[in-house]
């Protein structure tokens, strides 16, 4: 199959956007775990004695105070408290090496750390691909819901979420029609949840994402050639969704990220 050295470049530039994403201090690859919050105090560090011992770092990083009703309090060992409030947008922070968050799975708070520091974000990731196809970059239908919907999807740790649906993209693909349902992402940038048969031995087992493109009123492209892993591909400490039944293909879609 002939492929332009346009569609080539086009590709290798999105690759690289994906893996600065990838390897960034907020990516994937130097998450150091995730911990269930209940309301209460924690103290956090490296040292045996702290409710969250962390693999690296000063010994006392700081104490957590979690509210149940989303605020709370981070108490530095060195340095100024910092208010968190999940109102104002002030979840996540920073102290030493480390990005904290708190993260929202329906009525469940969690807390997770990334360490900037990590080592894992200079090591070679070793991603492969499908050959690329050019016919697998598609133009669907964007078609608006009348209403927009509540979708329970199940995740990778078995914990039900509520996504909210608006939109549905149709098309038809090996001789099946499609519909498509964007849980995910932004009106700009929809993203789109999908397993297909690759997954039984060349791709990740639980699912893939596509990030829907050059979206209109009325249509919206997708790339099978930029499908990608998961973040759970790369850490046990995301909590990744898995596809609804519309976004499951009874075929192979020889396209995109290999099985890490």
């Amino acid at each position: 199959m002939t492929v332009s050295s346009d569609f080539k470049a086009a590709h290798e530039a999105w690759f690289k956007t994906r893996m600065d994403k990838l390897t960034a201090e907020n990516g994937w690859l130097n998450l150091v775990g995730r911990w269930w919050l209940t309301p209460g105090k924690l103290t956090i560090g490296k040292g045996l004695t702290n409710d969250i011992q962390l693999p690296v770092g000063p010994e006392s990083l700081g104490t957590l105070t979690f509210n149940g009703d989303d605020t709370g309090l981070f108490e530095p060992t060195a340095g100024e408290a910092i208010a968190l409030d999940r109102a104002a947008g002030t979840f996540s922070w920073e102290c030493d090496r480390f990005l904290l968050e708190i993260t929202v799975s329906n009525e469940l708070r969690a807390l997770r750390i990334r360490d900037k520091e990590s080592e894992k974000r200079q090591q070679p990731v070793g991603i492969e691909f499908f050959p690329l196809d050019p016919a697998l970059r598609i133009t669907a239908r964007w078609e608006k819901l009348p209403e927009p919907m509540d979708l329970t999807l199940d995740t990778i740790i078995g914990l039900p979420v509520k996504v909210p649906v608006t939109h549905v993209a149709k098309f038809e693909f090996a001789g099946h029609q499609m519909a498509l349902l964007s849980t995910y992402g932004t009106a700009d940038r929809p993203q789109f949840v999908i397993r297909d048969l690759t997954s039984m031995d060349d791709t990740y087992e639980k699912s893939r994402f596509i990030f829907g493109e050059e979206v209109t009123e009325d249509s919206v492209v997708i790339d099978f050639n930029r499908a990608i892993n998961p973040p759970c591909a790369f850490t046990h400490h995301a909590v990744c969704p898995l596809p609804p039944r519309e976004n499951l293909f009874p075929v192979r879609i020889e396209a995109g990220e290999r099985r890490i």
